[in-house]
């Protein structure tokens, strides 16, 4: 992970669930914020870290009024939010990047359902660019397949 985030000191873990990445991003040294619609999940990840900034909100409404060197949306977060939301959300989350900042997200390609070509228009109509794509957390080359990591720059 800390390769896809090139060095990004403010980091926004979108859909950040029980708060693992939050955490261990946090553990690396980097300003943390986690963000998830679920009480539950919130209130769980505040009983891991309660130092940490956890906010209960809606991804495709959310306004935290500030910004971030990065955004990451991982552990499939664009297949579990409201179906015909993900617009709102990618433009929500690009909404929260400083210049220059990136969105990384990584999901599961599934046949007939939200998939790279109208992921990659909403993040081109929210001011984003594609900059990278692979087919893990690690890097891996994209060749195709069923799961891609994108890396979406904001200009």
């Amino acid at each position: 992970m800390d390769s896809l985030l090139a060095g990004s000191g403010r980091v926004l873990d979108a859909g950040c669930g029980t708060g693992r990445l939050a955490i261990e991003l946090a553990r690396r040294r980097y300003a943390v914020v986690g963000v998830d619609i679920d009480d539950e999940m919130i209130s769980g990840a505040r009983g891991k870290a309660p130092d940490l900034a956890w906010h209960q909100l809606d991804l495709a409404t959310f306004d935290l009024r500030e910004t971030f060197d990065a955004v990451v949306m991982a552990g499939n977060v664009l297949l579990f939010t409201a179906p015909g939301t993900e617009a709102a959300v990618v433009a929500r989350c690009a909404a929260h990047l400083s210049s220059g900042g990136a969105l990384v997200a990584g999901f599961q390609l599934r046949g007939g359902g939200y998939g790279l070509d109208r992921y990659d228009a909403d993040c081109t109509a929210a001011g984003l660019s594609l900059s990278e794509r692979y087919s893990t957390w690690e890097r891996g080359a994209w060749s195709g397949g069923d799961y891609a990591v994108s890396v979406h720059i904001s200009i």
